[in-house]
């Protein structure tokens, strides 16, 4: 008696099942799958996709791979909430009532965090919350920018934001975001921004790599070693750490405690270090906490 076998592809944080016929054998291409179904790790109530392989259909991924499959299209992870945008202004210590001294980032805040757009899913496909930020004089954008923005009724900003949110209830365009209404005290955020570019560095630098003897008649110091086998495999393994550009790309530190809301100067102090170097551009989110705001399965 066959049996059904469900066999699957596995893709970043997604995996791809295909439930075959019995009388199926499975192979690729996925346009000869009798099913597909895709489950992802991401805060979705329901499998983002659940279509017959007859339907044509996009999936939230797109690679060089997938597109010889036929998938396309970005799969974005939910927002624990609305977020801001600030600036760095720089570090200081910052002394607790009980004499602990905490160092912290302080950040301000330009002209902006307005919404500029409510993305549905009937018109986008999902439901998000576009905010801008920092004010700029009309020249310094082009035209399909400034008209996006003369249809929102709101000034020109330089950078605009989304938050993907689960419900977008509540939120209206021209709707002015703070951060005080936004978080208090004692929260934790999510901060992602651009980090400080270091240029074109060694391994020891890049990679925190060690170095050879520097006596004893040793000749390697600083240099990096063997970089793999040599007729077998007669290559150089992928994602080998090796000297190269560092620094300069986006990231994310995640959970990080609000220290305090200073609403008279118009800033915040947020414990630990922040991506970039004073007057880099910085993205608030409520931090994501399993059993909080993100399911424990």
């Amino acid at each position: 008696m066959p049996i059904t076998a469900p066999t699957s592809l596995a893709h970043g944080g997604c995996r791809y099942y295909h439930h075959s016929s019995p009388t199926t054998t499975p192979s690729l291409p996925l346009a000869k799958f009798s099913s597909l179904s895709l489950k992802c790790n991401f805060l979705s109530k329901t499998p983002l996709i659940s279509h017959p392989a007859t339907t044509q259909f996009h999936l939230p991924i797109t690679s060089t791979r997938n597109r010889k499959l036929g998938l396309s299209v970005v799969a974005m992870s939910f927002d624990a909430g609305v977020g801001v945008m600030g600036t760095k202004l720089g570090m200081m210590s910052f002394f607790e009532p009980d004499g602990v001294v905490v160092p912290v980032t302080v950040v301000g805040f330009r002209e902006g965090n307005i919404v500029t757009q409510i993305k549905t899913d009937s018109t986008d496909g999902y439901d998000a919350v576009q905010v801008g930020y920092r004010r700029v004089r009309d020249r310094k954008l082009t035209k399909p920018e400034m008209g996006h923005l003369e249809k929102a009724g709101v000034i020109p900003m330089r950078h605009l934001q989304e938050f993907r949110l689960q419900t977008i209830d509540g939120f209206e365009v021209g709707q002015k975001l703070t951060f005080e209404e936004l978080f208090k005290e004692g929260d934790f955020v999510d901060v992602s921004g651009i980090t400080i570019g270091k240029g074109f560095q060694g391994g020891i630098k890049r990679h925190n790599f060690k170095r050879g003897l520097m006596t004893h008649g040793s000749k390697s110091h600083r240099a990096l070693g063997s970089i793999g086998a040599g007729t077998t495999p007669g290559r150089v393994y992928k994602g080998k750490k090796m000297p190269g550009r560092m620094g300069g790309t986006k990231t994310k530190i995640r959970k990080l405690k609000v220290v305090k809301v200073d609403s008279d100067l118009g800033v915040v102090m947020i414990k630990g270090a922040l991506p970039g170097k004073p007057g880099n551009l910085l993205r608030f989110a409520p931090a994501k906490i399993v059993g909080k705001n993100i399911p424990k399965n």
